[in-house]
């Protein structure tokens, strides 16, 4: 009806109705009042009542809750007046909006103390009148009384509160449950509060607002008893309950202080950036005091790390900084806090507001795996640590002194002792060692010998440019009377330049090193070690060559295709030879420098020469196609590392290892790899080797069904590439999988929030167009799990999109026919109806009977709720059983074929399975075709009941693999058979049941026997 024309009584209830599914806020509200008027039109009192009913209750959910009192007044005063106006539905809502009136008059300063007392004797008196228990008055009085710090009395209520009897007044479990563990919260009893909220959290209870915010008050609680776990899966729960209700400011501040409380401060300022209007929004002055203190805690924390200059979200007007806002936001609260205590003649809520927003973190990290920056990267001068390979990470820039960080002796000669130490014993800490010695020798008169090694060290932490230092290096060792250590310094350097993109040149310089080495080490010229720095860079040139050569060899077969002269197959050829030629000089440089090594083990140096030896034997191997070999060599020299005391050597090896294991399949070895790899990098590994790591082993946790540990290492892996600067990247890969590990647990809302941080971040180029698929495919489940039907059909149509274009279709009908489903649930029958549609063409297509089957029997269900209507149900029930029918005729045939030529067709062949299961498809079609009929025209029964006897018939030839299917086709057949006054027929059919079941036990064998002695029982009254 057109609103120039107003609105009759049942439209108005209808646009009600309809306003009231509408997101909170100022919107519904505006409506509401709108209402309201065309109700005062129709000169009908009860639907001005209801209007206002509406209208208090679309306000007490919103930021406009302070607009309440007017409607609730105006109600109260129609119920003195005339209260017969009031149907049981009103009268019962009127006294049940008590309880809102008690709570919002304590969230308003201005209203006084004395009105708020004496508006609970009215509620008690009329209460009393009503003949309702006193359990919600008591519930309103503890209230008052926890608001004020009056705790004496808080606790007599609280204790009346509990004692009176529950009746239809009492607020629903869930919220009293709620309000019970607050106030043991409060009480510093954090453990009862949590065994309180149980039922909540565990989903026993629930209602519009719970457990919203029950898993908004735990938060502090689980951090507080050390279950940081808990307390992040109760986060992300409980924040995507809250993110879309206007009216939950106060549970949105809680999870914005466990942000903070959390070393979560980047995600806590995107939380305050999504609700700009919660800085201003004045109605519900107490919720805005929750959020401006919170707000000051986190820009409190933020200062204190130094980001006090930070541009950070705010009230609109103005630039913001932490420091600006921090200023701004706790005088915010402690003026709301003031007008409260000056109403209630305490200083109470000015202390607790002092109190949560002077609290101290409770946690340094808590990773939660949705996309986000740490806090060292707010800052526009924060850097994220670098990347590279895991173990890169573990090891130095140079890749000739693995290091970290030094000691810091106070005199030039002790800091070259020490240097000298750590190098000697490989130590991670040398190249700062050595660092610190460079610094202290500037302006300082050192020996040549001391000027050498210094200009070496230095030259490792250089890159390419620290080949000049190198020969620098080589020429003061000369001058000092060290050869080898010469040789050695150009063999460093000539392994940077094969780095840098000069193998050849590289391998030809060394080899000219190698034969001087050996010379002066046969003439006792040099020392072992000094030999053995020369071979090793030789080695390690042979292998960078090995690795050129493959790479080449994975893109040079297609570019040689398409040679148009027989001289491509020579050089294809000589190009062979000379890969061969490269891998047979770099194994016989690598067992020359193990033999070099072996017999000197008890020098680390030495050790570790010869683990790395055997470490690219195993790359050889792994090059050569033999993984077996390979995974053997790999751990021989992982193991050596670590038995000379060089672990985080070991990292890169172990990594390496995990993943051949998993090729070959060998799920033990792979998993204890990587948690070996991870162990032994430990805190000298970057955060990009972190993040590699932690994947590493989630990946392979997860491939043997450990999705629980597999988690944890992907949320671990998820942290560490956001510290590393590549959350866009290893970040959203890793939030990928750690969404899929979740899911696979039954953390629907946890997982739903992880995979929608992952999706903006992932990539057709960077990740693929599979993984963006399997994303919206997961959040599709999950969300169907959370009831968002709408949204689950979304992400199935988007991912279907994609998934269009690849050369196997079958995951294109999938994702259409769940798209189908779910904007069934979301009643959009048209859009399901054209979904089922496309899925049916597509199993068509890949010739997939049992899909277009079962599409087609959806898309039947779907059309009775559009225009294609019973007639278009009919006929798509009708072309299902086509499909069964002409399917069976085909395996039939198959079937006979078989037998003619003297295969054995029996039960257990795919012939006859695939019989089998077409005969079960058809009789699920005739029942559902029975199903469809009875229900949409009750009037033509028969037809229904010839599509049940046909399918009890089909079952019936399945034998007992189908009894439950036929004995529910009986008794729906039996139901049919009384509506038409056929009382023996439907006996019949219920002894039928009874005697399917005999002897028989099981849940669905009870429920059958009993559906059909209830058969009887009506039967008999007949």
């Amino acid at each position: 009806m057109s609103q120039a024309m107003g609105m009759d009584f049942d439209t108005l209830r209808q646009a009600m109705a309809d306003n009231q599914e509408q997101p909170e806020g100022p919107a519904r509200n505006a409506r509401a009042e709108q209402l309201l008027v065309e109700a005062e039109k129709l000169n009908i009192p009860l639907a001005v009542i209801e209007a206002l009913g509406h209208q208090l209750k679309v306000y007490n959910y919103s930021s406009e809750k302070d607009k309440m009192f007017v409607p609730f007044a105006r109600l109260l005063r129609m119920w003195d007046e005339r209260p017969e106006d009031f149907d049981e539905y009103e009268t019962h809502s009127l006294h049940w909006v008590f309880k809102w009136m008690s709570a919002g008059m304590l969230d308003q300063p201005h209203i006084p103390l004395a009105s708020i007392e004496k508006w609970l004797g009215e509620m008690e008196h009329r209460y009393r009148l009503a003949g309702h228990s006193e359990r919600a008055v008591r519930g309103a009085e503890f209230s008052v009384a926890a608001h004020l710090g009056d705790l004496g009395r808080a606790e007599r209520a609280y204790t009346a509160w509990l004692a009176a009897d529950r009746d239809t007044m009492a607020d629903c479990h869930a919220c009293e449950l709620h309000s019970q563990g607050w106030w043991r919260a409060e009480r510093d009893a954090d453990e009862e509060a949590l065994e309180l909220w149980r039922p909540v959290l565990e989903g026993e209870y629930a209602c519009a607002h719970e457990p919203h915010t029950v898993l908004a008050s735990s938060l502090v609680p689980l951090l507080r008893l050390g279950r940081p776990d808990e307390a992040r899966a109760h986060h992300l729960r409980g924040f995507r309950l809250v993110r879309p209700m206007e009216s939950m400011r106060g549970a949105y501040a809680d999870h914005v202080e466990f942000c903070a409380l959390s070393g979560n401060e980047a995600r806590a300022l995107e939380l305050l950036a999504e609700r700009p209007a919660y800085f201003t929004d004045s109605g519900d002055p107490r919720s805005k005091l929750d959020f401006m203190a919170v707000t000051a805690l986190l820009m409190d924390r933020l200062t204190g790390l130094g980001l006090g200059d930070q541009p950070v979200p705010g009230p609109a007007g103005r630039e913001w900084t932490a420091s600006g806002l921090a200023v701004h936001a706790r005088g915010e609260a402690l003026s709301l806090a003031a007008l409260f205590d000056a109403r209630n003649g305490t200083s109470y809520v000015s202390e607790r507001a002092r109190g949560r927003m002077d609290q101290r973190p409770l946690v340094e990290r808590l990773p939660l795996g949705v996309r986000s920056r740490s806090a060292r990267h707010l800052s526009p001068s924060g850097s994220a640590a670098g990347s590279g390979s895991a173990a890169a990470s573990a090891r130095s820039s140079a890749a000739f002194v693995e290091s970290d960080a030094g000691s810091d002796p106070s005199s030039p000669s002790a800091l070259l002792a020490e240097a000298r130490r750590l190098s000697a014993t490989r130590s991670p800490d040398a190249v700062e060692a050595w660092a610190a010695v460079s610094r202290a020798a500037e302006g300082q008169e050192l020996d040549v010998r001391d000027r050498a090694e210094i200009a070496d060290h230095a030259a490792m932490e250089r890159g390419p440019e620290g080949i000049e230092l190198f020969h620098e290096a080589a020429e003061l060792y000369a001058e000092a009377g060290d050869p080898g250590e010469a040789l050695a310094a150009r063999a460093r350097a000539a392994y940077v330049l094969a780095l840098t993109g000069g193998p050849e040149e590289a391998l030809a310089t060394v080899s000219e090193l190698y034969e001087g080495v050996l010379a002066l080490l046969a003439d006792g010229g040099t020392g072992v070690s000094q030999a053995a720095s020369v071979l090793v860079g030789r080695a390690r040139i042979l292998m960078l060559l090995v690795q050129e050569d493959a790479d080449e060899g994975e893109s040079g077969a297609t570019a040689s295709e398409g040679t148009a002269s027989g001289t491509a197959g020579s050089g294809t050829a000589d190009s062979g030879t000379a890969v061969d030629e490269v891998v047979g000089a770099a194994e016989a440089a690598v067992r020359e420098l193990l033999a070099l090594a072996e017999p000197h083990l008890s020098d680390v140096r030495m050790a570790s020469r010869a683990a790395e030896a055997r470490a690219m034997l195993g790359e050889l191997a792994a090059h050569a196609g033999d993984a077996e070999a390979a995974a053997e060599l790999l751990g021989q020299a992982a193991a050596a590392f670590v038995a000379a005391g060089l672990p985080w050597f070991a990292v890169e090896y172990e990594s390496r290892l995990a993943g051949i294991a998993r090729h070959l399949g060998d799920a033990e070895e792979a998993e204890r790899a990587a948690r070996a790899a991870l162990e032994h990098g430990g805190p000298r590994l970057e955060p990009m080797g972190h993040a590699q790591l932690h994947l590493q082993l989630a990946e392979v946790l997860g491939a043997t069904g450990q999705f629980g540990p597999a988690s944890e290492h992907a949320l671990e892996a998820a942290h560490w590439a956001d510290e590393a600067g590549e959350g866009p990247t290893l970040g959203a890969w890793a939030r990928h999988q750690l969404g899929g590990f979740l899911l696979r647990q039954g953390r629907w809302a946890e997982a739903a929030e992880i995979l929608e941080s992952a999706l903006p971040d992932l990539t057709t180029d960077m990740h693929g167009d599979g993984a963006i698929v399997q994303t919206r495919w997961w959040l599709g489940d999950c969300l169907t799990e959370l009831g968002e039907h709408r949204a689950a059909a979304e992400h199935w149509l988007r991912a279907a999109d994609v998934a269009r274009h690849w050369p196997e279709q079958r995951d294109h009908a999938m994702l259409a026919h769940l798209a189908a489903e779910a904007l069934g649930h979301a009643e959009l029958p048209a859009q399901a109806e054209q979904a089922y549609a496309r899925a049916g063409d597509l199993w068509r297509d890949l010739g997939n009977v049992h899909g277009l089957i079962r599409s087609l029997r959806a898309r039947a269900w779907v059309a009775l709720r559009t225009e294609s209507g019973l007639d278009g149900a009919r006929a798509s029930m009708a072309a299902a059983v086509r499909e069964c029918e002409e399917g069976l005729l085909a395996v039939s045939s198959s079937v006979g074929a078989e037998a003619v030529e003297g295969s054995d067709a029996g039960e257990g062949s795919d012939a006859a399975e695939a019989r089998h299961r077409l005969v079960a498809e058809l009789g699920h079609t005739h029942r559902q075709f029975g199903d469809l009929v009875a229900r949409s025209v009750p009037d033509d029964a028969e037809e229904a009941l010839a599509h049940y006897t046909r399918a009890i018939s089909v079952f019936a030839s399945l034998g007992d693999d189908a009894l439950d299917a036929r004995t529910g086709a009986e008794l729906a057949a039996g139901w049919l058979e009384a509506d038409l006054l056929r009382p023996a027929a439907a006996a019949a059919r219920a002894r039928a049941v009874l005697s399917a079941y005999a002897g028989v036990d099981g849940e669905a064998a009870q429920a059958r026997r009993a559906e059909a002695e209830n058969m009887l029982g009506v039967t008999e009254k007949a």
